[in-house]
């Protein structure tokens, strides 16, 4: 889990993006006016994955006008604005969520989390990939809260709650009221596979409210 301080203007935005990316992309420059798919990696502090990539640049740029925003957007590179459009991330309540969340979508969502500690406090089963012999990946359920650190969110209007996890290994998320970035997948309500499912989103991003 990573902690995003969002720019406040323009010049601070295109200072930090366009940054000239890793330093084996030797055909990338710092400040040339176009923002490139290995600029953003750096600065989200990822290798590859351009659907994460577009949640840390949404939260980055939370705190800028409309029109601002617009113009850093217009700088990044054709590869970039294509995945923006495809992953441009949703802001929900958690009734939203729950109501009208679909497997696999980016999401931002407000709120306190609460950290769900012992494992008879929660349950819940998530898919697994387990790597079989030659290079055969097979999948299992696992206990969410044997993968990750769990969570419960709850509604800001309502009673409903949703589950917020990140990968175990990474600090604690601050019990105060956040932003949350992150992709929603499913949550298995127990190993029968004709059981019901629910959501749940496993965050990536977050950034405090002021």
């Amino acid at each position: 889990m990573q902690e995003v301080k969002p720019y406040s203007s323009i010049d601070e935005a295109l200072k930090a993006l366009d940054n000239g990316g890793r330093f084996y992309n030797i055909f990338t420059k710092a400040d040339d006016g176009l923002i490139s798919k290995s600029e953003l990696s750096k600065i989200a502090g990822l290798f590859s994955g351009k659907q994460r990539m577009m949640l840390f640049l949404e939260l980055s740029l939370s705190k800028m006008t409309t029109e601002n925003k617009q113009q850093i957007i217009e700088k990044l590179d054709t590869g970039l604005q294509k995945a923006y459009q495809s992953f441009k991330p949703k802001t929900c309540s958690v009734k939203e969520v729950l109501n009208e969340g679909s497997i696999s979508s980016n999401t931002i969502i407000t709120g306190i989390p609460k950290l769900k500690s012992q494992k008879d406090e929660f349950k819940g089963f998530v898919i697994t990939p387990v790597a079989g012999p030659n290079h055969i990946t097979t999948f299992t359920l696992t206990p969410i809260i044997d993968q990750y650190d769990v969570y419960e969110l709850k509604d800001e209007s309502s009673d409903e709650s949703l589950v917020i996890a990140h990968v175990r290994g990474t600090e604690k998320l601050p019990e105060k009221r956040l932003s949350l970035a992150g992709v929603l997948k499913e949550l298995q309500v127990d190993k029968n596979e004709d059981s019901a499912s629910d959501i749940f989103m496993e965050a990536v991003y977050y950034l405090e409210i002021d």
